[in-house]
């Protein structure tokens, strides 16, 4: 067993842990050199999603090489696995536990209150106190302006198309992912205001972020309602959507004939070629952020809010999307990447109507 990191769910009654991917239970190996214990609950997909979860899994992991920190995490099968996850590692005294996904806040709303000395932190949730309006000071609530680096990937998506038809996959139909759908036309609108968009959601429940098979359908019926760029927002179903582009190949000029835009993390080098750019959302950096102010000592519970002045929100240019995009279109980005901070462009956040 590696004495750095164990993923597995605790048993706290037991004394024992239970492996989530093989449900066999083994003692816990001590770690060592080490004083601030860190436990992780990932949302439905799993830490290698190449998405929303595995960015948070980035965070984590630098957060145990450069604090030095005992971490453990859990991938739960399925929802009803959470709370029993977070609730063990709070039993354990750990120093935090974080949840990833909005889909945890209900848990966390209860669990935050039956240990109130334990410090938590939610990726996309907000808990308050009995009130509903007070930030509970015992959970940091990490939440993100997606809407605005999705206005950003839009411009860059209309500006590119040549159908002037665009495609959004969303993965669950919930406020949170209407933020960055809502974003996402607002950009393409600026950009392009004759621009089409055609949308589509995974589904309804918890099974819509590991769909990738529904995902590729969606985006390959968009595509025959003339998309040939299409933005996913739907976790590892988003995946799915990869697959459907690159389905269409590349034109005797050696580019792609469609475009996907990946999510959260920077997904450009999944299909190099084909993904136009991604709108990184910098989970990474919010969990590691959190992890350091426990370890430092300076934990805050409450909103931290991250957004385009914090770099919290962007779009991914690396070598592999740097030739598809022109100097002018990443020009005019820039610049409305400047007015957003300035004020004078509005994007509209759809989860504060």
């Amino acid at each position: 067993m590696n004495i750095h990191r164990v993923s597995l769910v605790f048993i706290a009654l037991a004394g024992v842990f239970l492996v989530s991917s093989c449900a066999t239970t083994q003692t816990v190996a001590k770690h060592e050199g080490c004083n601030t214990r860190v436990g992780i609950v990932f949302d439905i997909g799993g830490k290698n999603d190449r998405s929303f979860n595995a960015a948070a899994w980035e965070g984590v992991k630098r957060a145990e090489t450069d604090l030095n920190i005992c971490l453990y995490d859990v991938e739960p099968g399925n929802p009803t696995s959470i709370e029993p996850a977070m609730r063990a590692f709070a039993e354990r005294n750990f120093d935090l536990i974080i949840g990833i996904g909005f889909a945890q806040g209900p848990i966390m709303q209860k669990v935050a209150v039956d240990y109130p000395d334990i410090k938590f932190a939610i990726v996309d949730g907000v808990i308050f106190e009995a009130d509903g309006k007070t930030p509970k000071q015992n959970v940091a609530s990490l939440v993100f302006r997606e809407h605005e680096g999705s206005f950003l990937v839009g411009m860059i998506a209309a500006a590119k198309s040549k159908t002037g038809v665009l495609g959004f996959v969303g993965g669950m139909d919930i406020p949170l992912i209407h933020k960055f759908e809502t974003g996402y036309e607002e950009g393409a609108r600026y950009q392009n205001p004759k621009i089409k968009v055609v949308d589509n959601y995974v589904g309804v429940t918890d099974g819509a972020w590991n769909n990738p098979g529904k995902g590729k359908e969606l985006a390959l019926n968009q595509i025959e309602k003339g998309a040939d760029v299409i933005f996913t927002a739907a976790g590892n179903s988003g995946l799915g959507a990869f697959d459907a582009v690159e389905q269409y190949g590349k034109n005797d000029k050696g580019e792609a004939n469609k475009f996907v835009i990946g999510v959260d993390s920077n997904q450009n080098g999944v299909k190099p070629g084909f993904v136009l750019t991604s709108m990184v959302k910098r989970v990474d950096n919010a969990v590691y952020d959190v992890v350091k102010e426990v370890r430092g000592g300076k934990f805050e519970g409450g909103f931290h809010v991250f957004g385009l002045d914090k770099d919290g929100v962007a779009y991914a240019m690396d070598a592999n999307n740097e030739s598809l995009i022109p100097d002018d279109v990443i020009a005019k980005v820039e610049e409305a990447r400047k007015k957003i901070g300035s004020g004078e462009i509005k994007v509209t956040d759809a989860m504060a109507k």
